[in-house]
């Protein structure tokens, strides 16, 4: 499963790469606005730091505006991946990008019929919202996988980008069910590594190791 980091955090998104982390990263307008920056001027940077897509989202509403603010970030990098809405504009806008051979994320995906509509129109990653359903006590797992299931009967070749990703059960959940990639907080992947019973062990060896009076540097 690849990992795509969900910020605009150029400092993040280095600790993260420097480690093999990051296969990608995801960024929309609240990201933008959190991070002070130009939009271009960042996006340019992350796509500098990162070889794999970069999700850089489109904010008109109208396809024909959609478009035009899409190309206008695909020239930022050749591994710019124009985020569209799933909306009946977005979906136009993902057909008209993806025949001119861009990646194409379409995002705020809440059902699996919006995600057939996302894969026939030609779209790279499908992005549904896994907390953000959870959060009106629906299942988000559950539609990744229904998602998957419809993929696979019909060989589609859309990835299924997990976002809204809130927790390390999340993460690991998606990759049971075979979510491609998910798209996560930097604080929510690097918590992957922590465990209780770790810390407990970590602090016995730290007392045992302290009882020999011994020193390795």
């Amino acid at each position: 499963m690849k990992f795509f980091v969900d910020t605009a955090d150029i400092a993040a998104i280095r600790e993260l790469n420097d480690l093999g982390m990051v296969d990608g990263v995801t960024t929309n307008p609240s990201l933008i606005l959190k991070s002070g920056r130009d939009i271009l001027e960042v996006t340019k940077e992350i796509c500098e730091v990162v070889s794999g897509p970069v999700s850089a989202e489109v904010v008109a509403t109208e396809a024909k505006d959609m478009i035009a603010e899409g190309l206008k970030l695909a020239k930022i990098a050749p591994n710019i991946a124009i985020k569209v809405p799933l909306t009946w504009a977005g979906l136009t806008a993902c057909k008209a990008f993806a025949s001119e051979g861009h990646m194409v994320n379409v995002t705020l995906c809440f059902s699996a019929a919006q995600a057939i509509l996302a894969a026939k129109a030609g779209a790279s990653f499908i992005s549904p919202f896994v907390g953000r359903l959870d959060d009106i006590n629906a299942d988000g797992l559950e539609l990744i996988d229904d998602i998957r299931t419809i993929y696979d009967n019909y060989d589609y070749k859309t990835e299924i980008l997990a976002a809204s990703i809130r927790n390390v059960n999340h993460i690991t959940e998606c990759a049971k069910i075979g979510a491609d990639v998910i798209t996560a907080p930097p604080a929510v992947i690097k918590s992957m590594a922590s465990h209780v019973l770790t810390d407990k062990g970590l602090d016995q060896f730290l007392k045992d190791w302290a009882k020999t009076g011994q020193k390795i540097l």
